[in-house]
C-alpha cells in the first residue's frame, strides 16, 4: 500500500464536500449543512511515558463530531500518520454511518500518533493506559458519553487495557464494561465483534447482488460465485471480508495488496495462507501461492469484477481514478476514495458501494455489545431453551403426523436454539439490508440522484437535521 496521496483538499474537506453535494440533492438549507458539518469538540493531549529508561511524549486526539445522540462512538487508531484532520474526518463519517444504519450514537474518533511495532507489549500497555487516563479525566471516556472501539493498530487487547484503566478510575460505575466496545469475549465483549466489519462487507455485497436491477448498473451478472475480487489491505477488515467471500460465496480472491506489494493468482488465493505468511514475514513478497507485484498501488488498477479497498483512506485518488478497471468498488475502509476521485469515477460510470454503508458492520455490532453491557445479560439467555423446546415439539408433531422419523441432522437443525453469535449475525444482516433498502428507496424517490453515496448521505443528513430540528437548532426538514 502506498502512503496517503496528497490531493488539493484535505480528507476532512473531502468529506464536507460530499455533505454539500448531498445537501443540494436533498434541498436542505445550507445553514443546516453548516451545523451538521461542524465538529462538536476536539481534544488534543500530550503525555509523557517512561520507555526503556527514557521519557517519550505522545500526542493523541479524540474528536466528537456530533452529540445529537449519546454516547459518541468511534474507533481508536494507533498509527504514525494520525493527525487532527484525519480524526475529525473519521468522526464525521461515523456520525453519517450511524445515522444511515439507525444506530443511536453520535460520531467520534480517536487517534494516537504512534508506531505500535516499535514497542513491546508491556510498553504498549503502559502507553495505552496513560492515554485512557488522559481521555477519562477530561470526560472523553465514559459509557454514557464517549465510547471507543478498535481501529487500525488496536484490537480487543487494547480495549481490555482501556476498560481496566477506566474501572480503576471509576470502580463504582456499574456500567463500566460499556466504556469501550470490541473487548475480549471473556471481558465483556460479544461474539462476532472481531470480524464484524469484514462480515458487514460480505453482507453488503450479498444484499447488492440480491437485486438484479442494481447489479446491472455495474455490468455484472447475478451472484458472487466466481466473481474476481481484488482486496487492498489484509488487516482485520480485509482478511475477514476476503475469507467469508471466498469460503461462503465461492468468490475468487485474485489479488491481495499489502504494504510491500501485491500477490496475484487468477485461480484464487488462499486467504488464510496469505494472512499467515504476512504475519510471519511482515509482507507478501515470497508467498508461494501467487505471483508477486512490487508496486501494489498499480494492482488497484487491475481488471476485476469487484475491488475492495480495505486499508487506509485516500487510496483511490485523482491520479489513479481514470485507470481503475473494477466494475464495482465496495469500500471496506473509511474514505478510501477521495472526493475528487469519486467525481471522476461517477462520470466514468463506475459503481461504488459507499463506506458509510459497507463499513457499518463494526459500529453495528459495537452497538449490540454496548447494549449487552448495559443490560448485564447475554443475548438469548431468556429465550434459547424455550426456542429449543418449541422446536422439539414442532419436530415431534411432524413425525407423528407423517408417521415418519425425521433425519437426525434435520431434527437437530429444527431443534437448535439461536446462539448469541447467531443473534448478532442476524442483527447485523438486518441492519445492512435495511440500510440498502433505504438507499434504493431514496434513489427511486429522487431521480436526480444517480449514485449510492449521495443517496446514503442524503439519508444521513436528513436524520441529523431532524434531530437538530427536534432540539430547536434548525428549521423543519421537509
Amino acid at each position: 500500500m502506498s502512503n496517503l496521496h496528497r490531493e488539493s483538499m484535505s480528507f476532512r474537506e473531502g468529506v464536507d464536500r460530499m455533505v454539500d453535494r448531498a445537501t443540494l440533492a436533498a434541498g436542505l438549507d445550507p445553514n443546516t449543512a453548516q451545523i451538521i458539518k461542524a465538529s462538536s469538540a476536539v481534544l488534543q493531549v500530550r503525555f509523557p511515558v517512561r520507555v526503556r529508561g527514557g521519557i517519550e511524549v505522545f500526542t493523541g486526539w479524540w474528536s466528537v463530531h456530533s452529540t445529537h445522540r449519546l454516547p459518541a462512538k468511534g474507533g481508536l487508531r494507533f498509527a504514525p500518520h494520525v493527525n487532527q484532520d484525519e480524526t475529525e474526518a473519521l468522526s464525521a463519517l461515523m456520525s453519517y454511518k450511524c445515522a444511515l444504519a439507525d444506530i443511536p450514537f453520535g460520531g467520534a474518533k480517536g487517534g494516537l500518533m504512534i508506531d505500535p511495532s516499535r514497542y513491546s507489549v508491556d510498553e504498549l500497555r503502559e502507553i495505552t493506559r496513560h492515554f485512557a487516563q488522559e481521555l477519562a479525566r477530561r470526560g472523553f471516556l465514559d459509557p454514557a458519553t464517549n465510547v471507543p472501539a478498535p481501529d487500525m493498530g488496536t484490537s480487543a487487547r487494547e480495549m481490555a487495557w482501556i476498560a481496566d484503566t477506566y474501572k480503576s478510575l471509576y470502580p463504582e460505575d456499574v456500567n463500566q464494561d460499556a466504556c469501550v466496545t470490541g473487548k475480549p469475549v471473556n471481558r465483556g465483549g460479544i461474539p462476532g465483534r472481531t470480524e464484524a466489519t469484514g462480515k458487514g462487507v460480505q453482507l453488503a455485497l450479498q444484499e447488492y447482488f440480491r437485486h438484479p436491477e442494481e447489479v446491472a448498473k455495474s455490468g455484472l451478472n447475478d451472484g458472487l460465485t466466481g466473481k474476481r475480487i481484488v482486496v487492498q489491505g489484509l488487516g482485520n477488515v480485509g482478511y475477514h471480508a476476503a475469507k467469508f467471500l471466498a469460503e461462503e460465496d465461492q468468490a475468487r480472491i485474485v489479488a491481495i495488496i499489502e504494504r510491500d506489494g501485491a500477490v496475484i493468482n487468477e485461480a484464487g488465493l488462499n486467504v488464510h495462507d496469505v494472512r499467515q505468511y504476512l504475519a510471519e514475514h511482515g509482507g507478501v513478497k515470497g508467498f508461494s501461492g501467487g505471483s508477486y507485484q512490487e508496486h501494489g498501488s498499480k494492482v488497484l488498477e487491475m481488471d476485476c469484477d469487484i475491488l475492495i479497498p480495505a486499508a487506509l483512506e485516500s487510496q483511490i485518488h485523482a491520479e489513479n481514478a481514470m485507470h481503475i478497471q473494477a466494475r464495482l468498488i465496495a469500500e471496506g475502509a473509511n474514505g478510501p476514495v477521495t472526493y475528487e476521485a469519486d467525481e471522476i469515477l461517477r462520470r466514468r460510470g463506475v459503481v461504488m458501494l459507499p463506506d458509510v454503508w459497507v463499513n457499518a458492520g463494526g459500529v453495528t455490532v459495537s452497538y449490540f455489545e454496548w447494549t449487552r453491557n448495559l443490560s448485564h445479560m447475554r443475548f438469548g439467555r431468556l429465550q434459547r431453551r424455550f426456542d429449543e423446546l418449541r422446536g422439539q415439539n414442532y419436530a415431534s408433531a411432524l413425525e407423528q403426523m407423517t408417521d415418519t422419523e425425521m433425519p437426525s441432522r434435520l431434527r437437530a437443525e429444527i431443534v437448535r436454539g439461536a446462539s448469541e453469535l447467531d443473534l448478532v449475525r442476524s442483527g447485523l444482516d438486518d441492519t445492512m439490508r435495511a440500510a440498502f433498502a433505504d438507499i434504493r428507496d431514496t434513489l427511486k424517490r429522487n431521480p436526480e440522484i444517480q449514485d449510492y453515496r449521495t443517496a446514503a448521505y442524503v439519508i444521513a443528513i436528513r436524520k441529523l437535521a431532524q434531530s437538530y430540528h427536534d432540539l430547536g437548532l434548525v428549521e423543519a426538514v421537509d
